[in-house]
């Protein structure tokens, strides 16, 4: 199998015409032609069954598109990246990631992003749900590392990395910590007071798992991110739910919430169909190689 046999194809299942593929390749339509059928040869079946008007890719083209794309892009990844290499020339990289994400975790992805580009120059924003996407929508990031965005904008590709759950973090020095259980029921959480995370991508979902539970959380102080959640914990001004990769101290203690399954997934995004600059694709293509499993996540669902 050859690259420019796997671009006809990415080029003939975006455009289901062999001429408009073939002018987009720059090639003849009788070459762009023998080089589907040799492809297909290779795999061993039709990946597009042409229909006059209606042509479509077959269940076998439909299947082979994300890994024949996959591997398209990860061709041009390697390709640019020892051009990179030889050249030290400058990759500048916008990569947005939320608030409720540890950036503790992406340092290994970034040590070998570094090492694989060295004029690699990361410009790295910060944000709530809505601020990231809006980042993607309007071009100020390529990538962008966070919790479910939900239905926000339907042009988002979306590359889950891993599943991780919802525990109960609380200052070292509460009643709760001191006891020698490793998990707490609900029903000793109601006279808590609550701090609360503002625009957090799981809210939703653990609000609507709280409830079904029969717990209504009495909110006592509102923060935006990690860390200031961390610091109120730190001075004792109540409890918080809080991702089991969020940032710990010392002062603070994680329990178990017992009967309660709350997870969320972070995923990488970027914006489908736009183009991705080669530094881009290669951290892409390291997160979604990464093992997350040292940090104590599972794999996404």
């Amino acid at each position: 199998m050859e690259m420019q046999q796997v671009r006809y194809f990415l080029a003939l299942s975006n455009t289901l015409n062999f001429t408009r593929a073939a002018e987009e390749c720059n090639v003849t339509q009788p070459a762009l032609t023998r080089a589907i059928k040799t492809l297909e040869e290779e795999l061993g079946g039709e990946l597009l069954r042409r229909e006059r008007q209606h042509s479509h890719l077959t269940e076998l083209g439909r299947r082979m598109l994300p890994l024949l794309q996959q591997c398209y892009d990860a061709a041009t990844s390697a390709k640019s990246l020892a051009k990179a290499v030889q050249s030290s020339e400058v990759a500048p990289l916008n990569v947005t990631i939320s608030n409720s994400v540890n950036i503790a975790l992406l340092v290994s992805p970034f040590s070998e992003l570094f090492r694989a580009y060295p004029g690699a120059h990361l410009k790295i924003s910060r944000g709530s749900p809505s601020a990231v996407t809006d980042a993607l929508k309007d071009g100020g990031a390529e990538l962008a590392v966070a919790g479910p965005l939900g239905p926000a904008w339907d042009r988002l590709d979306v590359w889950p990395l891993f599943q991780e759950g919802i525990e109960l973090a609380v200052n070292s020095d509460h009643p709760l910590a001191r006891r020698n259980e490793v998990d707490v029921e609900l029903n000793q959480l109601a006279a808590e007071p609550v701090l609360s995370r503002i625009d957090w991508e799981t809210s939703e979902e653990l609000s609507r798992c709280l409830s079904a539970k029969g717990y209504s959380p009495r909110t006592a102080h509102e923060v935006e991110t990690d860390q200031d959640l961390l610091a109120l914990l730190e001075a004792n001004a109540g409890i918080g739910f809080v991702s089991l990769t969020a940032p710990r101290s010392a002062n603070t203690r994680r329990l178990k919430l017992r009967g309660l399954d709350v997870s969320r997934t972070v995923s990488v995004y970027a914006v489908a169909g736009r183009h991705r600059s080669p530094v881009a694709m290669t951290l892409l293509n390291l997160l979604r190689s990464a093992d997350w499993s040292s940090f104590g996540v599972s794999e996404p669902a």
